[in-house]
């Protein structure tokens, strides 16, 4: 399972970094958007993929018994989600923002309207 990952991985910071070196200013905020997906998921995949319980320990006992999730990945990949979201919805105010100035979606086009 995780050498499938492992390509599903690859694949998807290929795209990114292929939409990102488009001119579109709409396709580099797709590939932001694919790069972070395949971050978070390489942090999943990283820590390892074991099936468990909640990391919980039952009173009187100095550690929890059997199989536990590992909760730090877990909460490293919400906290890349909650900041991806925010990166995303600021560069899609951008994005509209400079097509309603400059009336175009290239990064070139944009260049040329700087005062």
């Amino acid at each position: 399972m995780e050498p499938l990952l492992a390509i599903a991985i690859g694949i998807l910071f290929a795209a990114a970094i292929y939409m990102m070196l488009r001119r579109s200013i709409v396709k580099l905020v797709i590939g932001l958007m694919l790069l972070s997906n395949a971050a978070n998921l390489l942090i999943f995949v990283s820590a390892g993929l074991t099936r468990g319980g909640p990391p919980l320990v039952p009173q009187g006992l100095a550690a929890p018994q059997g199989t536990v999730a590992d909760p730090l990945p877990q909460a490293l990949v919400l906290t890349a989600i909650v900041i991806a979201f925010g990166v995303l919805s600021f560069a899609v105010v951008l994005v509209r923002r400079a097509w309603e100035i400059v009336r175009a979606d290239d990064l070139d086009r944009m260049r040329d309207t700087d005062t």
